[in-house]
């Protein structure tokens, strides 16, 4: 099942994906929630966030060979993770499907995507077991994790680099019905790929960092893991668009403009 938020006729609302359809639904989203008789085409409704987390996580350097070709850029050897580690992103940086991400003035030439599975928590959880930490997993969607990495590089904290507004697009919608061994993660710039790779190939996994992460931090309904991504990007200018696909799941399609 696709869970979507959505606006049409000055409201928002949550719905199901149908094919080219959406279905209002009323409810609790992380629990008990109904279909109405209020369907709309799905071209004729604005994409919204899927949903405003009340913490924003991400998992750090969980790809082998993103580490690799990073530090093959620096000139440095790659310094493979021995545990899951786990960061935080600003709220304040999240876009939808379509909306634009604005390059800042004074940004360098250095502006990346990084496509990554996200996964959305569906119940409150604390001391999951790995074995456990899929089942308060509500569904999965899509990031794009935009970095400006002359700031990234040179700021004490990745406050900028990291977290500008507008560089964190996520959507398009919720997918309920997943299976990780068959994801594959496809990135295009201007319609030309550009990255792929099979998107449960992570040094730890969705449920190892869940686990690790619930030893000592509460889980609530709504908050989103984003899990890293694999291989490299080139830089993005504004006038790009960039289309970060995950089979199973859908597209997250975003133009880069110049802040004016």
């Amino acid at each position: 099942m696709r869970l979507m938020k959505f606006s049409a006729s000055g409201r928002e609302a949550y719905g199901i994906v149908e094919g080219d359809r959406v279905v209002e639904i009323v409810g609790d989203l992380f629990g008990s929630h109904e279909r109405t008789k209020t369907v709309h085409a799905l071209k004729d409704v604005k994409i919204e966030i899927p949903l405003i987390p009340p913490t924003f996580y991400c998992a750090g350097l969980n790809y082998t060979m993103h580490i690799k070709e990073s530090a093959a850029k620096l000139g440095v050897e790659p310094d493979i993770p021995k545990k899951a580690d786990i960061g935080y992103r600003a709220v304040s940086a999240l876009v939808a499907h379509n909306e634009p991400v604005i390059i800042p003035r004074d940004a360098t030439e250095k502006i990346h995507y990084e496509g990554e599975l996200v996964a959305v928590i569906g119940r409150k959880v604390k001391h999951l077991s790995e074995a456990d930490a899929l089942s308060c997993v509500l569904g999965y969607t899509i990031g794009n994790d935009v970095s400006e990495r002359t700031w990234q590089k040179n700021d004490r904290t990745m406050w900028r680099g990291k977290n500008t507004d507008t560089f964190k697009p996520m959507g398009p919608w919720i997918e309920t019905s997943v299976d990780l061994d068959k994801l594959e993660t496809m990135v295009r710039v201007n319609g030309k790929e550009s990255t792929r790779f099979p998107t449960n190939d992570m040094l730890f996994s969705v449920a190892t960092y869940i686990a690790a992460m619930t030893r000592y931090l509460t889980l609530y309904p709504g908050d989103v893991i984003w899990m890293g991504t694999d291989g490299s990007s080139p830089n993005i200018k504004a006038g790009d668009v960039v289309d970060v696909e995950i089979t199973g799941i859908g597209t997250l399609t975003n133009p880069f403009v110049a802040e004016t």
